[in-house]
């Protein structure tokens, strides 16, 4: 059995960039990123689970989120899709709707980008506007690369489970 490769997270204070190797083709990962299967992987017991996904599919199309943290609270986000080139590019903005402690309701945008390798999918993350904002930045590094680990062992799993 190969290593998993580790999944990679930085930030430059402004913009961060997260990587991780995924054992599933691209639509795999896709489908993981955009559906309510989303609610299955994103999230721990000891951090937050992803509850209420929802989607309109399309350039233009808005998303809403829900997040429940460890303690209970209940969190929303939403945003609007500017790309999606499935199975290989989605953009989207994001925006939290409730004071986020380092970020506020400051809007966002997240790329992510999925590019098949011999293993499976490279799933790469671009999330840009924290200008100004370096605690936040750093914050939610950290968080896409625990996103990242938790889709990694999700597909990983699934895909090994399918074989």
């Amino acid at each position: 059995m190969m290593p998993i490769p580790t999944v990679r997270s930085m930030t430059n204070d402004e913009t961060i960039m997260a990587s991780a190797e995924i054992e599933a083709p691209p639509e795999r990962i896709f489908r993981a990123l955009v559906s309510k299967e989303v609610e299955q992987w994103w999230g721990s017991a000891d951090t937050y689970r992803m509850t209420d996904w929802s989607a309109d599919l399309h350039v233009g199309g808005h998303w809403n989120v829900t997040v429940r943290g460890a303690d209970g609270k209940h969190l929303p986000a939403s945003g609007e899709f500017l790309e999606i080139e499935a199975p290989r590019r989605i953009v989207q903005t994001r925006a939290y709707q409730w004071d986020h402690p380092t970020l506020g309701r400051r809007q966002t945008t997240v790329a992510w980008l999925l590019q098949p390798v011999a293993t499976g999918t490279r799933v790469t993350i671009c999330h840009g506007g924290f200008a100004g904002l370096r605690e936040a930045a750093a914050e939610h590094a950290e968080g896409w690369g625990r996103v990242l680990a938790w889709l990694q062992a999700y597909a990983s799993s699934d895909c090994r489970a399918a074989a």
